[in-house]
């Protein structure tokens, strides 16, 4: 079998860890090879500079240098472990990708979309995800949900006209692309999890 690169986009708080766990399961349940990834972070050194991105003592961190983090931490996934993974047939499920640098970056922070992704050209190389699951909800929902979970990282703690930038620019970014699956966020767990199953299958992904 050949490896399969499946992402899962959406603002902060959509529900996209639940839904990747619960794919997780499904996958090993059917007798696939899965792993699970995130971004930034998912190596040592990843793990390392997320710290860095998401700590909210760090408010003074400039624009450019959170987007070459964020690249960074992604090249080194890509080395380390996503392109390996790929290459041994295995599938691939990683917590976002470039277009959240694209949306989050290029334009909530205005440093451009064709710069950020130009920036992340050679740290991503030859692949690309062969299916991009799109979780939208709303930034006031995706908000109050995460005031739920746990304290707000420095992303999270961004003002809501940012955030509304975010969820304006995911719907820009992936709209009319082929590998991208819409999914509506408030629609229930269980249902979400259904359309993911149905969508890979229906893609022969699966």
């Amino acid at each position: 079998m050949e490896g399969r690169f499946i992402v899962m986009e959406g603002p902060d708080g959509s529900g996209k860890s639940t839904q990747i766990e619960l794919l997780r399961e499904y996958l090993t349940e059917q007798g696939y090879d899965s792993i699970i990834t995130r971004e930034p972070g998912g190596t040592v050194i990843g793990e390392a500079i997320r710290d860095v991105i998401l700590d909210p003592e760090y408010k003074s961190m400039s624009d450019i240098t959170e987007m070459l983090l964020y690249a960074a931490s992604r090249a080194q996934l890509m080395s380390e472990v996503v392109g390996p993974a790929l290459e041994e047939g295995k599938i691939v499920i990683s917590d976002r990708f470039v277009d959240s640098s694209i949306v989050y970056q290029g334009i909530a922070r205005g440093i451009g979309i064709d710069t950020v992704a130009k920036i992340n050209e050679p740290g991503i190389g030859i692949y690309k995800p062969d299916c991009i699951f799109f979780i939208d909800i709303s930034e006031e929902e995706g908000l109050r949900r995460k005031k739920e979970q746990k304290k707000l990282d420095r992303m999270e703690q961004e003002s809501i006209d940012f955030h509304h930038m975010v969820s304006e620019g995911y719907r820009k970014v992936l709209s009319d692309r082929d590998e991208v699956v819409y999914i509506d966020g408030l629609d229930e767990v269980d249902n979400i999890q259904k359309k993911i199953r149905d969508s890979l299958k229906n893609r022969g992904l699966l």
